[in-house]
Parts: C-alpha cells; structure tokens; sequence
C-alpha cells in the first residue's frame, strides 16, 4: 500500500504557515519576557523607592513627634503640682496634632498624673505596662516594642522623660498608638498612591506586623517572608517575593534606623503583569489581519510555484503523446529550478526522440548498404497507399551474384552491393523509396513516376551498373522489371508482384536488361 505523498502546494503553504506561526509566536513571546521582565524590574524599583519615601516620611513623622513631647516635658516640671494645669498639657499635647490615640503625664514611681482623653479615668494608678516599664527604666526618649494593655489593645508608646533643673528625672510624657484602630500610620502608610492592588505593611524588629491594611493582621508575626527577613537585618531593596498568604509579590523594602521597623511596599505580580496580558492580546489581534493578507499572499505564490511543476510533471506523464515537446517548451518557467527541470526535460526529450529516431532507423535500414530493408519498404508502401499516389516499382536483381559471393567470397559480394545501393542512390530523387528486401534484391519506388519514367530510370541505373568498375575487376550486371500503380493493376501486392515476374523475364531474356 502506497503512502500518500503531499503535493508541493500544500508543503509550501505548511511551511510557509509553520514559519510565520513559530516566528510570531516566537516574536510574541520573547517581546513578553521583554517587557514582562522590564515591567517587573520597573516595579520592583517603584516599590523599593515607595518604601524608602515612606519609611523616610515615618521616620520624620517619629522624629516630630518625640520633638513635640520633648516640648512638653520642658514645660511638665512647673506644672507637676497643678492637675488643672497637667491635665490641660495632657489635652493640648494629644488634641493639637492628633498623633497619638492617648496622652499620659507619669511620675518616677509609674504614677499616672494626667490623661487625655479623660475618659481613661487612670489617673491615680501606677501603670505596669511594658512601654511604661521600659520608658522609666530608659530615662530616654523611647518608642517601645508593640505590646497588649490591660485593655486588650496593641499599642505603640512613644515617651520623652521630664527632668528638674539639676537634672533629676522626675518622669515622662508619652502618646499612645492603638494599633489595631485608626492612628497616625494609617494617615502616612494608608493612602497608598498607586490604587492598583499595591499596599504597604509595617514589621518592627521581630517581624509582627504594626500596620497592614486588613487590621485584623495587625500583631501577626510574618518573620518566615524573606522580604520581612531581609528587612529586619538591616538590609534596603527589592524582591520578588511568595508571601505568607501564597500570593507572588514584587516587594521593596526599607529599614527605618531610629526604630528598627521594617517598610514593605507591595503589588500583586499577576496585577502587575494585566496589563501586559491584554496589551499582548490586542497586539496579536490586531495582528492577525496582517496575518491572514499573509497567508493568502503565500497561498497564491505557491499556487504560482507549484503550477510550472505540475505542468511539466503533466508532460511527463504524456512524453509519448504528439505535441509533449511543444508543451513542455510551452510551460512558463519563471524560477530557477522550474528552468532548469524544464532545461533538462527538453532536453532529456530531445535525447529520447533521437534515440528513438536511431532505433527506429535501425529497424527499418538494411545495415550493410543503408537503404530500407523490406519493413522499411513496407512503411513507404502503407503511406504511399494511404496517401493515394501513382508511383512506379523496380525490381532489381544482381545477375550471377551466387558465383560472385562463391569465387570471390561473401566480402567482395558486400562490396558490390553497396555499390549497387550507392548507384541507386545516385540515379533516384529525395523523395523515392531505395530499398534492399534481402539478399541480392533491391527494389526502388518512385512516387509521381510514370511507367516511361521508371523505365529511363532502370536503364540508366543499368547502364550505370555495367559501366562500373568493381573489386573483382569483371562485368557485373543487373537485371530489373518496372510496373506501375494503379496503371498495372489496382492492388498494390499484385503491382509488386508484377514488378518481380518483370524482373524474372528479364532475367528469362539473358539479364542484363529491363522489363516491364
């Protein structure tokens, strides 16, 4: 069983079709990973700059602050014997700026003095908290750990001690932040400029979280992020990041050197990268008109390929046929190889038709004198018949050839048959038919000849023949009989046949004579 074979129309359309899907599949895809790559080192940057910018404005922000309380505390040492006077300090400090969630004047024995907003109502009692701890214990300005209160609240506190004149240390004010309820940070850190599903978070030195957008995170620790790890070392820059949620990130990130927190600024990868996708995607569909002109342009130059080729693989299915060379020269070779099978096609033909031209001579000429032998004679006789033409017949026989061939040996009688044939061939017309029917029998056909005619040609060839000097150095002679179509009868076998018992009776009569 055969395998189906592909015409070349449509191996070009194939590959033309397989190139220009693989190149702009492969255009599309590396322009992607250009742009992909581009866009999400541009991110990363834009986040690492955010985070620098924010964690440079808290930074400010905290310094402001501390600088705000250690106006206070300036103040705080004439007023520690006036609650009126404490208590209005405390209002001013947490209603002039609205940074703190709660304000507190305490004593040097944790005493709390005064509070704002008042309804607290602490005032009197000794705190235990771990800010207030450590504030006392730091006689510093200080911003705590994140810690819980007694109130079950995650609270930064941010203090400045208070000292006398001589330097002794007689307490501290402090501003509370809520973590977990609206606060300065959600002012610096909550509008995040990019409204794009970008966001920002805050770590401090253990990596739990002081500020995210969805509070209830708040005091989450995320210490096992790389970005959150690589924060807390100390360290500034970008990452791509999978974040303890699962979610790809493209992180940047900033370490705030007065406190020790980390700040995270953050987009989705899959946000960052929409944008692209559908760019990608408008690109390709406009790109398929294009495509599709394309297309249709290569189907019409393979048709135009292919039709040289199957037009010559026609001919060469018809080199038998009238007409297949005509044709073959016909086809319209507009390309190199499409010449050049032509080229050689032509003349791969020509080669064959001479060859064949060759054996068919072969076939139809006697091989020692060159004239038709009797199929060849036969040939001319069926195109003389179909053709309807008078023509005359001469038969022609060499006299004693026998005793030539015998005394003088078959060579010599070679010899004088070529020379008959050549004394034809000198006595005859393009057109006549010379003809060797085998052994010493020759036979001439003379179309348009009439009987007179035919006879002056056999006695001239005669004449000829006994003239000729020849190898065995004797007379040799011919004797020939003459007939004529359709003067000696209408059926071409029987003129022949007349021209042969001619050619007898002249033999009859003592040869070397012509009868008709």
């Amino acid at each position: 069983m055969s395998t189906p074979k592909i015409d070349l129309r449509r191996l070009i359309l194939l590959l033309a079709l397989g190139s220009v899907v693989l190149t702009l599949a492969n255009t599309f895809y590396a322009s992607y990973l250009v742009q992909r790559d581009l866009l999400i080192a541009n991110t990363l940057e834009a986040n690492r700059v955010y985070a620098a910018k924010l964690s440079e404005a808290t930074e400010t922000y905290l310094a402001g602050t501390i600088q705000q309380l250690a106006y206070s505390a300036q103040r705080l040492p004439a007023l520690l014997a006036q609650p009126d006077a404490l208590q209005q300090e405390a209002d001013r400090l947490h209603g002039q700026t609205h940074s703190f969630n709660s304000v507190a004047v305490i004593d040097a024995k944790g005493k709390i003095l005064a509070t704002s907003p008042g309804t607290l109502h602490i005032v009197g009692t000794t705190t235990a908290s771990p800010g207030a701890q450590a504030a006392l214990k730091a006689r510093a300005p200080l911003i705590s750990p994140p810690y819980r209160s007694v109130t079950g609240r995650l609270i930064l506190f941010i203090s400045h001690p208070i000292f006398a004149a001589d330097g002794t240390f007689l307490g501290y004010v402090g501003g509370s932040i809520y973590l977990h309820e609206t606060n300065i940070l959600h002012t610096l850190l909550g509008e995040h400029f990019y409204r794009d599903g970008s966001y920002v978070y805050v770590v401090d030195q253990s990596g739990r979280l002081i500020y995210h957008k969805t509070p209830q995170r708040i005091g989450e620790l995320i210490n096992r992020n790389s970005v959150v790890q690589a924060v807390i070392r100390g360290e500034n820059g970008s990452q791509r990041v999978v974040n303890t949620q699962g979610t790809d990130m493209l992180a940047g990130y900033a370490f705030m050197k007065s406190t020790g927190w980390g700040v995270i600024a953050q987009r989705p990868t899959e946000v960052t990268l929409a944008d692209l996708q559908r760019l990608m995607w408008v690109t390709l569909r406009n790109s398929l008109p294009l495509l599709g002109l394309s297309l249709l342009f290569i189907w019409w130059l393979s048709k135009l390929i292919a039709r040289p080729l199957w037009q010559l693989a026609r001919s060469a299915e018809q080199l038998d046929e009238q007409g297949t060379q005509e044709a073959i020269a016909g086809v319209r070779s507009w390309y190199f190889e499409a010449s050049q099978l032509k080229r050689a096609m032509l003349r791969g033909l020509s080669l064959v038709n001479r060859r064949i031209n060759r054996l068919s001579h072969e076939t139809l000429t006697d091989a020692l004198t060159g004239l038709s032998n009797r199929r060849g004679m036969d040939a001319a006789l069926a195109v003389l018949q179909a053709e309807e033409q008078a023509f005359a017949v001469i038969a022609i026989d060499l006299d004693h050839f026998k005793q030539v061939n015998d005394r003088y040996g078959h060579d010599t009688g070679d010899q004088i048959l070529k020379q008959l044939a050549e004394l034809m061939r000198r006595n005859s017309r393009h057109g006549d038919t010379l003809a060797r029917p085998g052994g010493e029998e020759f036979m001439m056909l003379l179309p348009g000849a009439t009987m007179d005619t035919a006879q002056q040609v056999a006695q001239r060839l005669r004449l000829a023949m006994a003239s000729q000097d020849n190898v065995t150095g004797n007379e040799v002679t011919i004797s020939l009989g003459v007939a004529h179509w359709p003067s000696s009868d209408d059926d071409l076998a029987t003129v022949i046949r007349k021209a042969d018992i001619a050619l007898y009776e002249a033999k009859h009569q003592g040869r070397n004579r012509v009868a008709v």
